[in-house]
Formats: structure tokens, C-alpha cells, sequence
């Protein structure tokens, strides 16, 4: 059974940081793709941070220089490093895992969800 298990959410003021962990179980995280997708009250789900199988990383405009996806092999897990965070940061961030980047990354293809984090940031 695949479980993808997030935690390090909460509530920050404006330049503070989070650190958000995604364990994985029955599935391997360094064999695939995995995304930090979150979603705002109202707005779409977009994703925030991807790395792949091969290493290679891609964050969104708005979280550049202030967000890091990185991964421990040994763990299974992947994190979220969340500096600077701002208001608008302000969602409940999901983990994600498909087999393969290549295929495009959105919520329709993802293959497997965790359950959520909520991150609430106050000016």
C-alpha cells in the first residue's frame, strides 16, 4: 500500500521559515517523481516544486530563492525547505508522486496524493 504522509506545517509570521517532510512508504521516491503541490482557499491546486528520478529540480517562479525540494534516499522522504515565506504562501501544501516527469506534471497526472499540511502565513 502506498502512503505518502506529510508534516511540518503551522503557522509562521512573514520571513520566517517551515521545513515540510514527506514520508513515503510502499513506494521509492528515488526511483520517481515527486511534487510539492499546493492550493490556496479558492484557487487551483498548482505544483510549487518537482524533482525527478535523475535529480533534476524545478520550482515555480514564485517560490525561487526561497523554496528547496531535496530528498533523503535513505528515508524515503522528500522536503520542502520554506524560507522568506510570505502571505501568499499561505495553502495546504500536498505531496505527490507519479512514475515519471517526462509525462508532464499536474494534479491530473499524479498517480498518488498525500493528505495534506496546512501552512498559514500572518504579515
Amino acid at each position: 500500500q502506498v502512503q505518502l504522509v506529510e508534516s511540518g506545517g503551522g503557522s509562521v509570521q512573514a520571513g520566517e521559515s517551515l521545513r515540510l517532510s514527506c514520508v513515503v512508504s510502499g513506494y521509492s521516491a528515488r526511483d520517481s517523481c515527486i511534487t510539492w503541490f499546493r492550493q490556496g482557499r479558492g484557487e487551483a491546486r498548482e505544483a510549487v516544486a518537482t524533482r525527478d528520478s535523475y535529480g533534476s529540480i524545478t520550482h515555480d517562479d514564485s517560490v525561487k530563492g526561497r523554496f528547496t525540494i531535496y530528498k533523503d534516499n535513505a528515508k524515503n522522504t522528500v522536503y520542502l525547505q520554506m524560507d522568506r515565506l510570505q502571505p501568499d504562501d499561505t495553502a495546504m501544501y500536498y505531496c505527490a508522486a507519479q512514475s515519471w516527469c517526462g509525462q508532464g506534471v499536474s494534479p491530473a497526472s499524479v498517480t498518488f496524493w498525500g493528505q495534506g499540511t496546512q501552512v498559514t502565513v500572518s504579515s
